[in-house]
C-alpha cells in the first residue's frame, strides 16, 4: 500500500549533507505513524519526479527517543536548492527500522545501503514494466 505526505522543505542541522546524502526536511503532521526509513518517490514543485530514500523519525544517532520526529527526503541524483519549495512524497516500501549507529561512519554505510537498496528496486520495476511476464518466472 502506497502512503503519502506533503510539506514544505525547510532548513534543518545541514547533517545529511555533511554526511554525504543531502535531505530535503519537510515540515508535516502526518509523519509520526510512519516511523522508519522507506523508499519512494518525491515530486519536487518546478523541478519533477525523482527516485528518493526517506528517513522518518527522532535520528536516533544524534537525538533522544523524546526528539521530534522529522522528514528527511533524499533525492537520488539531485542537487538544486529547494528550501521553500512544495514537496510530495510517494512511500512505496519499507525498507527498515530506525537505527541508533554507533558513530557516522556506521550511519553513512547504513545509509548507502539504503540507497543502493532503492536503486535495485528501480532497476526491478523497469525489467517488470518491460517484461511484465518476468515477473511470472521463479527461480
Amino acid at each position: 500500500m502506497t502512503r503519502t505526505l506533503q510539506g514544505i522543505v525547510e532548513h534543518g542541522d545541514a547533517r545529511g549533507r555533511q554526511l554525504g546524502f543531502p535531505t530535503a526536511n519537510l515540515q508535516t503532521d502526518r509523519a509520526a505513524e510512519l516511523d522508519g526509513v522507506w523508499a519512494g518517490f518525491a515530486d519536487v514543485e518546478g523541478f519533477g519526479r525523482y527516485m528518493a530514500t526517506v528517513s522518518i523519525g527522532h535520528r536516533p544517532t544524534y537525538y533522544p527517543d523524546t526528539a521530534a520526529t522529522l522528514v528527511e527526503v533524499h533525492l537520488l541524483d539531485f542537487d538544486a536548492d529547494i528550501y521553500g519549495c512544495r514537496v510530495a512524497v510517494e512511500l512505496t516500501a519499507f525498507l527498515r527500522g530506525q537505527v541508533r549507529c554507533a558513530n557516522e561512519q556506521e550511519l553513512v554505510a547504513l545509509i548507502a545501503e539504503d540507497v543502493r537498496v532503492r536503486r535495485r528496486m528501480a532497476s526491478a520495476d523497469t525489467v517488470t514494466a518491460l517484461w511484465p511476464w518476468m515477473g511470472q518466472i521463479s527461480l
